[in-house]
């Protein structure tokens, strides 16, 4: 038996998130993919390194600084690591760089421009002027730095224009002046001059930077942006009022150490000098750009409609059977449990389970757990109508949830204003299950409870574009483990267990490695298939490892990190590994063990240490065979994707998977648009709900 602790057999967790980013990245260079979803992704690639930055390689550097030798199971240093990673990012530089040029060309082709003002004709110009005098200049800031106006503070991803000057009327080579002028983020980060063309807003501004330090003449200028850690380390447990902690937590983001300095490439060497002078940046975390800088913000153009035909064709998510007529949301969960499948599926359902709840004067309470919600939820209004009903409201939002803090205190303090009982989570946890839990009194004075349990966040805006399952039901079973797990929410709790469900820190994990065991002592007639974001639990990948060796056929599909090397003789021989990248995010936690009773489960978790261990997360059983055997065909769907498919070596690279010759391409994304369409067309033919069921499942079937 091989030693399965070996460091070999365990990929790097932060080289193969880089890799996961390679992977989206190569999207944007896809000549077959429409011009908006090659800038879409230019854009979120762009935005995950931010935060890839701000939190990872932040990370690292405190590792290194206290001293912390090794970080994971491939025993690699924190040293090693950030050597690693500015490697791999130092080469994969001129990439971004090739593709944003590629991408400008082709829309170019397409009458539709990013110029710079130097490039602009007279007419174009002229509106760039106008904007500068009427939009620009009274708000942006002039910063001097020297003797008596010291270096600013400059907020994470903050941009701006470092600038060399020179007095007007001092002699050549005299002492030059440093300064900067802050380009607030109020502002656009393209100028649109005209119906076709945009300008990046720093190029507007240096053309007049004389105007805006009168007397001076430029002599150098360089865009720049900076990335602070934006990691928060909260003592929960010195918090008397751990919302006030938080607001001071978020204040104290913004004064992060300096981590990464963006520049623009061939920038003046007494500019650098000077920013670095004050930053105190490592040489090697300073990346110097030919294209924009700040491509996030791409999205700008991507939402312009006039070129919508450079995107690809909407999909609106469909109210299918059982959900598709006017009964009420209860009545159809009476009847059966129900497992939907986003964004194929519309989310409305849940938007409607609440709403109902909010104004159904049966209900008495409803309890729900909030992580990441949007700015103006539908879902959070109702929970507070709920509670100005005078209705009981239990809503626990976790105000730990990353770069949505802010959000969330807003949605807390409103909650609590209109009565709701509001928890901040668990301290020492996050709270990361997504469950919702309505009580109604029935006519005959008993209590009934319907339940909501899902993969993805109560966050209608990205329901439209993440993948996640949804599973609704009134079974006793799951009436009692919901409320005892709101109430571990909400009170003192010890040892307290699930009995249907599995809950982590406690239950998942183990709940997890046993499913595998099981498998593996089928030996070769065992088979596992499961889906996630990521892989990186060490005791998870061990026990993988040992089903493998027994012969259990695995079949993994991981989007992001996978720190699992298959494909090793003697050890992982029986393992696949494929990453889907596409039009949707893959977000569903789908598990299926062909000998455990049920076969199929859903779950708020990754397989990684935070969420097994850290996190307070769910992990919900299939018991109706119908649904098993639709979430089954979804993953057997996405196991046949040839399109949208990479697949993990042993050497820890990705091959893009093609179809060949003999086969036939298929696109789990618009098959599963294909297939919903094609059930809500036969449900408008024929309206009778208990037809349109029948309809539903026979093409479901024959999918």
């Amino acid at each position: 038996m091989p030693d399965l602790t070996d460091s070999s057999f365990y990929l790097n967790r932060e080289l193969s998130w880089l890799k996961f980013n390679t992977r989206v990245l190569s999207q944007s260079m896809k000549k077959e993919l429409p011009l908006f979803e090659r800038l879409k992704f230019l854009a979120i690639y762009i935005t995950n390194l931010d935060e890839f930055y701000m939190i990872r390689v932040a990370g690292l550097k405190q590792l290194f600084a206290a001293g912390v030798v090794e970080t994971g199971a491939d025993q690699k240093t924190p040293l090693d690591q950030l050597r690693e990673i500015r490697a791999y990012l130092s080469n994969e530089k001129e990439v971004i760089q090739e593709s944003f040029r590629e991408v400008l060309k082709d829309l170019a082709e397409e009458n539709l421009f990013i110029k710079d003002y130097e490039t602009l004709s007279p007419v174009l110009a002229k509106l760039a002027d106008d904007y500068f005098f009427s939009n620009i200049l009274p708000i942006i800031v002039p910063i001097a730095v020297n003797a008596t106006h010291p270096f600013p503070h400059l907020n994470n991803l903050s941009f701006s224009l470092a600038v060399k000057l020179q007095d007007s009327e001092s002699e050549e080579n005299s002492n030059y002046k440093f300064g900067m002028i802050r380009i607030p983020r109020v502002l656009p980060r393209f100028f649109q001059a005209g119906d076709n063309t945009y300008v990046p807003i720093e190029s507007i501004v240096r053309e007049h930077v004389e105007e805006i330090f009168p007397g001076y003449k430029m002599i150098a200028s360089a865009p720049f942006r900076i990335t602070r850690n934006a990691d928060m380390v909260i003592e929960e447990e010195e918090a008397d009022d751990f919302m006030m902690i938080m607001e001071q937590g978020l204040k104290l983001r913004r004064k992060g150490a300096f981590v990464r300095l963006n520049i623009q490439e061939g920038a003046d060497e007494d500019i650098l000098n000077f920013l670095n002078s004050h930053m105190q940046i490592f040489t090697k975390d300073i990346y110097a750009y030919t294209i924009p800088l700040n491509l996030g913000a791409l999205w700008q153009i991507v939402g312009n409609k006039d070129f919508s035909h450079l995107g690809l064709p909407p999909y609106n998510p469909k109210t299918l059977p059982p959900f598709d007529n006017h009964e009420s949301v209860f009545k159809v969960i009476d009847k059966n449990d129900v497992i939907l499948f986003h964004p194929y599926e519309s989310f409305d359902p849940v938007l409607r389970l609440i709403k109902e709840a909010s104004k159904d004067p049966q209900v008495v309470s409803i309890r729900m757990t909030l992580y990441r919600v949007e700015k103006n939820s539908q879902i959070v209004q109702a929970l507070i109508d709920a509670a100005n009903e005078g209705k009981q409201v239990t809503a626990v939002v976790e105000l730990k949830a990353r770069f949505d803090e802010e959000n969330n205190l807003h949605w807390a303090k409103a909650l609590e204003q209109a009565g709701a009982h509001v928890v901040y989570g668990i301290t020492g946890f996050k709270v990361h299950a997504k469950v919702a839990q309505v009580i109604r009194q029935m006519e005959d004075g008993k209590l009934k409870f319907y339940m909501h349990f899902g993969t993805g966040n109560y966050n209608g805006a990205t329901a439209k574009i993440y993948t996640d399952a949804s599973f609704f039901t009134c079974k006793e079973e799951f009436a009692k483990d919901s409320t005892t797990f709101f109430h571990i929410l909400s009170g003192f709790s010890k040892n307290k267990r699930l009995e249907t469900l599995s809950m982590s820190p406690t239950q998942i994990k183990p709940k997890v490695i046993a499913l595998i065991n099981n498998e593996a002592n089928a030996g070769s007639e065992g088979r596992i298939i499961v889906k996630m974001n990521s892989l990186v639990d060490q005791d998870v990948i061990q026990a993988l490892y040992n089903a493998s060796i027994k012969g259990v056929k695995i079949d993994i599909i991981a989007r992001g990190i996978c720190c699992l090397r298959p494909g090793v003789e003697g050890v992982s021989e029986n393992i696949r590994v494929k990453s889907i990248i596409g039009k949707y995010l893959e977000h569903a936690r789908i598990f299926y063990f062909k000998h455990s009773e049920p076969t199929i489960f859903i779950s708020s978790a990754d397989w990684m240490p935070r969420n097994l261990e850290r996190r307070l997360e769910l992990m919900a059983p299939t018991f109706d065979k119908a649904l098993q055997q639709k979430l089954f065909e979804i993953l057997q769907l996405q196991l046949n994707d040839n399109v949208l498919s990479w697949t993990l070596d042993s050497d820890g690279n990705y091959t893009e998977m093609h179809a060949s010759e003999e086969e036939r391409d298929i696109n789990n994304h618009t098959v599963l648009e294909d297939y919903m369409n094609k059930i809500y067309k036969a449900q408008k033919k024929d309206t009778t709900s208990h037809k349109a069921e029948k309809l539903a499942k026979r093409l479901f079937k024959e999918s």
